[in-house]
């Protein structure tokens, strides 16, 4: 396909990129191409992309899915994402916010949907939430993230941080490309890559996910502290609590929250649950 004329758009219809959206529109085919071929989407397969901009991801993902389905929240981008779209009958585009929606029911999505979307970097952690929390959880997200963020998504014990440990109760989180800044325009300041989430039909630890993130959010709020701290104050607990609580999930009190696996937060999770 012919490479997509972002700023003849622009001129055409009387935009700019708005800085309060995040938007910086993915430009280059090469990178573009990669996004969709990471979804590894077949004939059969139903897209949702989020943020279709002015249509450069969507094409390839139209050419490569049976159904797409593009949820952009500025209204003034739809006659140039029209445009841009006209050739592919495939594609059906809503006005939301995705954020405040239940995509998977509003957009009719079946069960193994996928996700593939150059998102505004400022939504990253929300937008993962959105996803994976929901009752209908897609079978593979694809996305392109800041490039620092992409590396806490994918840490492992000793450098988690909360995020981290958030989606990979979900999925299983891999980098998969590096892009430039000179990919987009206008030109963001930092470094983006492609990551891609296998999302697992079951939680990848046995626990109850509320009291998970309970006992998650509470270790983490005070990083710089001991664990045994942190919990102390996170859940209210006096600190021989604490140390019991640790003693019989097996874990350290002078441990920190970034040197935690998955399975040792479920069993803290789960120690606390049987008091």
């Amino acid at each position: 396909m012919n490479p997509l004329d972002t700023r003849y758009l622009l001129r055409k219809y009387g935009l700019r990129p708005k800085k309060r959206l995040g938007q910086n529109f993915l430009v280059d085919e090469t990178a573009l191409a990669s996004v969709a071929a990471a979804a590894e989407l077949g004939p059969g397969d139903t897209v949702l992309e989020i943020g279709p901009g002015l249509g450069g991801l969507t094409r390839h993902l139209a050419e490569a899915a049976r159904r797409v389905v593009a949820v952009e929240v500025d209204e003034s981008l739809l006659p140039a994402l029209q445009e841009t779209l006209r050739p592919y009958g495939n594609v059906e585009v809503i006005l939301a916010d995705v954020l405040a929606l239940r995509v998977a029911q509003a957009a009719n999505l079946p069960p193994g949907y996928k996700v593939a979307a150059n998102i505004p970097y400022y939504i990253t952690s929300a937008l993962l939430r959105h996803l994976l929390e929901a009752e209908a959880r897609p079978a593979r997200v694809v996305l392109t993230l800041q490039r620092e963020v992409a590396e806490r998504l994918t840490a492992g014990p000793g450098d988690m941080s909360l995020l981290a440990v958030s989606v990979q109760l979900y999925s299983r989180p891999r980098i998969v490309a590096r892009i430039p800044p000179g990919a987009f325009f206008p030109r963001p300041e930092v470094d983006s890559a492609v990551v891609t989430l296998d999302v697992m039909p079951e939680l990848a630890v046995k626990t109850e996910p509320d009291q998970f993130f309970r006992v998650v959010k509470a270790g983490f709020s005070q990083k710089r502290k001991q664990l045994r701290n942190s919990l102390a104050g996170g859940l209210r607990l006096k600190p021989p609590d604490v140390d019991a609580l640790m003693g019989r999930a097996g874990v350290e009190p002078q441990r920190r929250a970034e040197t935690l696996s998955l399975e040792e937060w479920a069993a803290l999770a789960n120690a606390l649950s049987a008091t």
